[in-house]
């Protein structure tokens, strides 16, 4: 069995985390910290949890953590750097759910994220855990970048157009929409259901924290920087991403939905869709899969690929349980093979 910690397990991510978790057929829950929920038990709180854990929230402590085959740390972004150095001295693995370990230049996630980044060394060993991608490293990894919602959806939508050149990867385009709790639970007026409800409305079109994560992940494919718009949307549902993506194709003869189901054929969480079907986001409420379909309207030179995920599962909880068990050699599909609710 691994033992497991959950720093801040009060957000949606949080007790998404510990949906997956109390499940795990490999995995003890030794505790779940809030600094203000201390002392109260989880259940109470997430009532959907009784009967599958007892645990409380407790103080975070980096001593009673280190006791942890692995922490988990669903908190907001600056958090994890603060803790993570004194967690790697006791031996503690990590999985960081914000954006603390993903960008690789420190200039750079201070320009997005308003503050300097203090954990410099780690950041330099830490493993962006896209498993699609960096499964390899996952496996060996100290610490483990979890992926943003939207820099997943996309990359795993453009992956096999930049990886075999069959595009322009300089003039990338990306059209994303999120439900409401992709912002997460904290009290927001944009939030509101009264202001969210029955509107559809682009957000950040001047940048988005994402932005420089998606080019991170697509430049690291194609070998060189790409050039990308994303704009991503807010919908009123509570949970799902759909990012509509488009490319200028180089070639216009190649049979792109047979590039995409020989990529993720052996990938257990990417199900690229018949040809013609459309991906709904209700598909994948609840499990870790990204649904995939590809077009390419008239034969034409454009290519248009629909990606769909659980913006709270394969866009963090569950690909963080998914690098979990590659991390301790479990069977990958492991506590997250399961469907999606529907409806």
């Amino acid at each position: 069995m691994i033992s497991v910690g959950i720093v801040g397990g009060t957000g949606y991510t949080g007790v998404e985390l510990l949906r997956l978790l109390v499940s795990h057929p490999e995995v003890d829950l030794k505790m779940v910290t809030s600094r203000s929920e201390a002392g109260k038990p989880v259940a109470d709180m997430y009532p959907n949890l009784r009967g599958f854990t007892d645990v409380c929230f407790s103080e975070p402590d980096a001593k009673t953590l280190g006791s942890c085959d692995l922490v988990f740390f669903a908190t907001p972004n600056g958090t994890a750097m603060k803790l993570v150095p004194e967690l790697l001295d006791q031996g503690t693995r990590v999985i960081d759910l914000a954006a603390d370990f993903r960008l690789q230049d420190t200039d750079e996630w201070q320009q997005w994220y308003g503050m300097p980044h203090t954990c410099e060394d780690v950041l330099a060993k830490a493993v962006y855990g896209l498993p699609e991608i960096n499964r390899d490293a996952v496996r060996n990894a100290k610490v483990v970048a979890n992926p943003g919602c939207y820099p997943t959806a996309v990359g795993l939508g453009f992956l096999p157009l930049i990886e075999n050149g069959l595009v322009d990867d300089q003039h990338l385009i990306a059209d994303a929409k999120s439900g409401v709790s992709g912002a997460g639970r904290g009290a927001n007026v944009a939030s509101l259901l009264c202001e969210a409800s029955e509107s559809f409305k682009p957000y950040a079109v001047d940048g988005h924290r994402h932005l420089p994560e998606i080019r991170q992940t697509l430049g690291g494919i194609a070998g060189h920087s790409v050039g990308l718009t994303f704009v991503p949307h807010l919908v009123p549902m509570i949970r799902g991403i759909e990012a509509t993506l488009y490319a200028v194709l180089k070639k216009t003869d190649v049979d792109l939905h047979t590039v995409y189901t020989e990529r993720y054929k052996d990938e257990p969480f990417v199900d690229v869709l018949p040809k013609g079907a459309m991906p709904e986001t209700r598909s994948v409420k609840g499990a870790n899969v990204c649904r995939i379909s590809v077009f390419q309207p008239q034969a034409g030179d454009t290519v248009v690929v629909s990606s769909v995920i659980d913006n709270l599962v394969k866009g963090a909880a569950g690909q963080a349980i998914q690098n979990m068990n590659i991390m301790f050699e479990l069977e990958e599909t492991a506590g997250l093979d399961r469907p999606a609710l529907m409806p």
